[in-house]
Formats: structure tokens, C-alpha cells, sequence
């Protein structure tokens, strides 16, 4: 059981996958050596979305704690954002309420 990355025209697609990966650091190079011996791509670049789809067949744990730990702090952003608009509904309307009664 594998995890299978399918694009298709409603697809997000992520322009940062596609940015070649360089050799600057030992583990980039380590990366970068084994993804380009296991993919071996016709023009010799390694792309962000070759070291996501090779770390997503071989290290699937990884990824899934990575992209697990993204969704739940994009899920809180989300449930924060919807509290922060709520409030300011109540406000507005509490500050309307108020000028009624003064007026």
C-alpha cells in the first residue's frame, strides 16, 4: 500500500513542486543521489515532487505525519478564522443595538 500522487485538470497544482532540488547540503546531496539512481530522470534534475513522490513510496510514516500535522494547523487556522469573523458579527451588531437605544 502506496501512497499515488494523480493529477488531473482539477488538480491544485503547487509550482513549488516543480523547483529542482540542488546538492547544497549532505542530506540534500544524500536525497538527490538516491532519488536520481531510483527515478533516473532523462535531463539529470531532481524536482521537489520526485523527493515527495519517492519519500511517499519509502517513507510513507514521514509524509503522513507531515501532511497530518499541516491539516490540523490549516483545520485550527480555519476554526480560528470563523470565531475571529463571528465575533466581529456580534460586535458590529451589539455597537448597532447600542445607537438604536441612544438615539
Amino acid at each position: 500500500m502506496g501512497i499515488e500522487f494523480k493529477e488531473n485538470e482539477e488538480s491544485f497544482t503547487n509550482s513549488e513542486l516543480k523547483k529542482p532540488v540542488f546538492r547544497d547540503g549532505p542530506l540534500k546531496e544524500l536525497l538527490v543521489d538516491y532519488i536520481g539512481e531510483k527515478l533516473n530522470p532523462e535531463n539529470d534534475e531532481i524536482n521537489v515532487e520526485m523527493v515527495v513522490e519517492v519519500l511517499a513510496k519509502e517513507f510513507p510514516e514521514l509524509v503522513f505525519v507531515l501532511a497530518e500535522e499541516n491539516w490540523i494547523r490549516g483545520y485550527k487556522q480555519g476554526v480560528d478564522d470563523m470565531q475571529q469573523g463571528i465575533n466581529s458579527i456580534i460586535e458590529q451588531e451589539n455597537q448597532s443595538n447600542e445607537k438604536k437605544f441612544v438615539s
